[in-house]
């Protein structure tokens, strides 16, 4: 009887120690696929250095197709009433990290380096990062640090503006450019100011420039002058999430153009659809201007005009949309007289990017102006001046240009590894 229960349980014994050892590779590739599952693999999308944050965040694999990655990173940015930009980062856990999904800001000034708001971005990608880390089982690797400097006086930080949100901005250029048969010297000067609040915009653009050239054909040389001054300014009213209305007005002198003496007035009104706090990722706006302007000319006009008066109107669409399978911008303008239907002008301007499939993108752009309003031109032929050296607007009907890009990358796609040598 006892050799029977000892050669029973030997035998139970064998069949589970066969099963065990059966079973321990699947328990290993368990593991192993448990161990890739939780591998943070990061996809980051931005117009900043990405290089300095692959760089700088070595405890994640940093993949370049999006497809790859179980956390997605999408840096939006756009101007900021500081003269800066605001950065969105918005994080989309995939897989393993579904549930996880975030969003920071980010805003930088114009007095801040290159390297200052790369440093800053990246401490916010960190941040954005920190609950990814927690859920992939390396909590006890972190040592949490706080900066105590100014934490306990947070609540007394003075934020008055001594500016009261106003940017200014002087700006200065000069070019040389000289070859044997042709030399050519240009500057220009500017001031522009930039008030911006929740609720105004207030901006204005002065600019003076000079273009002076010289070509020098069969021993005959011709000379040009260019010169140009102008004032623009704008003032723009938030009425709402999704309307705003805006009056802009400006002088300018321009021998290019054949303006002597120009100045424009022109209230505008302008429609979102989406609410204007999602502009860093969407919007479809139009808008509508309708205004008057009066020239005063250099030459007679090819109307037989030294000065005139007209009234116009205009209907601006535009598109902008970023999102994870690209980005897209377009923009479609009609003018006319009011006085005058057949003098108009429609412009349109696009840009498409889309990631077709794993490594593979397609880019557009194109343009295209038709136009009909060109009143300012000087009566009788261009010279051979006017055409060689551009000293004056020559006539046209359209203007038009198209490209296209494609792009496919493959090879590696996990490397942290930053090399920037020669």
């Amino acid at each position: 009887m006892l050799n029977s229960i000892t050669v029973f349980f030997k035998h139970q014994f064998e069949k589970f120690a066969f099963l065990f050892i059966f079973l321990i590779p699947f328990f290993a590739i368990a593991q192993e696929v448990q161990k890739e599952e939780t591998q943070m693999r990061l996809f980051i999308d931005c117009n900043c250095d990405k290089n300095f944050l692959r760089q700088e965040i070595q405890y994640v694999g940093h993949v370049r197709d999006q497809a790859q990655a179980n956390i997605k990173l999408f840096i939006y940015d756009i101007s900021n009433g500081s003269g800066g930009r605001k950065y969105t980062l918005n994080f989309q856990g995939v897989g393993y990290y579904k549930d996880i999904n975030g969003e920071l800001t980010y805003d930088t000034t114009a007095n801040m380096t290159n390297d200052e708001v790369r440093k800053g971005l990246l401490k916010k990608v960190q941040s954005g990062l920190l609950k990814y880390v927690i859920h992939s089982g390396l909590a006890d690797n972190i040592t949490y640090t706080v900066n105590r400097d100014g934490t306990g006086d947070v609540q007394e930080i003075d934020y008055t503006d001594p500016w009261n949100n106003w940017i200014f901005e002087v700006f200065g250029e000069a070019r040389l450019d000289k070859e044997s048969s042709r030399k050519s010297f240009s500057y220009t000067l500017g001031f522009e100011s930039d008030h911006v609040t929740e609720n105004w915009r207030i901006r204005t653009d002065v600019r003076v420039s000079q273009a002076n050239s010289e070509y020098v054909q069969d021993e005959e040389t011709f000379t040009s002058e260019r010169f140009r001054y102008s004032v623009d300014g704008s003032i723009v009213r938030s009425l709402s999430d999704h309307w705003s209305a805006g009056v802009f007005g400006g002088a300018r002198h321009d021998t290019f153009t054949n303006l002597d003496f120009r100045y424009y007035f022109t209230p505008a009104l302008e429609y979102n659809i989406f609410p204007y706090r999602e502009v860093l990722r969407r919007e479809i706006t139009f808008a509508y201007k309708i205004g008057y302007f009066h020239n005063d000319y250099i030459e007679t006009t090819i109307f037989d005009r030294i000065k005139e008066g007209v009234f116009n109107h205009s209907l601006d669409f535009q598109v902008r949309y970023r999102q994870p399978w690209g980005s897209v911008s377009t923009r479609l303008r009609g003018s006319t007289f009011l006085n005058d239907f057949s003098k108009n002008r429609i412009q349109f301007n696009g840009n498409l990017s889309v990631r077709l499939l794993k490594g593979l993108s397609v880019r557009f752009s194109g343009r295209f102006e038709l136009i009909r309003d060109q009143i300012n031109l000087p009566a009788g032929d261009a010279s051979i001046e006017d055409v060689l050296l551009q000293q004056k607007q020559i006539a046209t009907d359209f203007e038009t240009g198209f490209n296209i890009g494609l792009s496919y990358t493959f090879g590696s796609a996990f490397n942290n590894i930053i090399n920037t040598r020669l």
